[in-house]
């Protein structure tokens, strides 16, 4: 799911767009699509800091 994210921010598509293709593969929320916040913190893990 972070590398398919990681993907499609890449070729810039919208982070609102991005949270309604994902879907949780394990946990308590599986089967169920992050939040738009849940993923901003993915892709800013990859940010370095500055």
């Amino acid at each position: 799911m972070t590398a398919y994210a990681r993907s499609l921010r890449a070729n810039g598509v919208p982070v609102p767009e991005i949270a309604r293709k994902l879907v949780i593969t394990s946990g308590k929320n599986q089967g169920k699509r992050p939040s738009v916040a849940t993923v901003y913190r993915i892709l800013a893990e990859d940010e370095p800091e500055s």
